[in-house]
């Protein structure tokens, strides 16, 4: 593995696309493990624990890649970035709720690719618990704790079923507890896409989702409050 950049799981069944991806990434320090189709893609997984990161196609022969992030769930956090041709608002979504942390439609460009691929392998190695020294289990709130590392959330002792991007956007709000969150930023920081106005309504329904998972009451929230005209905050 190459210490300074990492390793990097290429998931695509056209040749040449996963050729075009290895030049790059290779070119900017990474080492490169490549799949042809989903299968593969669950077993090199498995095979390479060490991995900083998967770029993984959606529509592929044998497993496609939702199937494919899915089972690499089961035993890996390595963020996973679609890419993938088909774009639209219910792709995004079905990449997400089965366990994608990013979506980038093709075609796109390589300074696009590489600011996605360095945000999500630095999102990784700090929430992840690489470079974290926290204790495994911090308070939240009064009956809430979070599990860094393993990227768990419990509440009365019952863990609570997060999708990826609500535990992105969740430890955002907590890496910055305290401090009022506009919506610019959070929309920024966890999709790592430009905002937009429409990208206000994208904010709100995720704090709703996560209002619903963690709060007693999420229509008198406690935990992730809103700062009117501000934005969010948790205390």
């Amino acid at each position: 593995m190459n210490e300074k950049n990492g390793t990097i799981l290429v998931v695509d069944d056209e040749p040449g696309i996963r050729q075009l991806l290895r030049i790059l990434l290779r070119n900017k320090g990474f080492e490169v493990i490549e799949a042809a189709n989903g299968r593969d893609a669950v077993a090199a997984a498995e095979r390479y624990p060490e991995l900083d990161l998967i770029l993984m196609d959606i529509m592929m022969p044998e497993l496609s890649g939702l199937d494919a992030c899915r089972r690499i769930r089961v035993y890996s956090k390595a963020p996973v970035l679609f890419l993938t041709a088909r774009n639209t608002e219910r792709d995004k979504e079905m990449a997400y709720e089965n366990g994608g942390d990013d979506y980038l439609p093709k075609p796109f460009s390589q300074a696009e690719l590489m600011m996605k691929v360095n945000s999500l392998i630095r999102r990784y190695r700090v929430y992840g618990g690489v470079e974290t020294g926290d204790a495994p289990w911090g308070n939240a709130a009064d009956a809430l704790v979070v599990d860094v590392r393993a990227r768990r959330v419990k509440k009365h002792d019952q863990e609570i079923k997060l999708t990826d991007k609500e535990m992105e956007l969740f430890l955002f709000l907590m890496k910055h507890r305290g401090e009022i969150m506009d919506v610019k930023t959070l929309y920024e920081a966890v999709w790592q896409s430009k905002y937009m106005p429409s990208s206000d309504n994208n904010i709100m329904v995720y704090i709703q989702r996560l209002r619903k998972k963690l709060e007693d009451d999420p229509a008198n929230p406690v935990l992730i409050r809103t700062i009117y005209g501000r934005g969010y905050q948790i205390d």
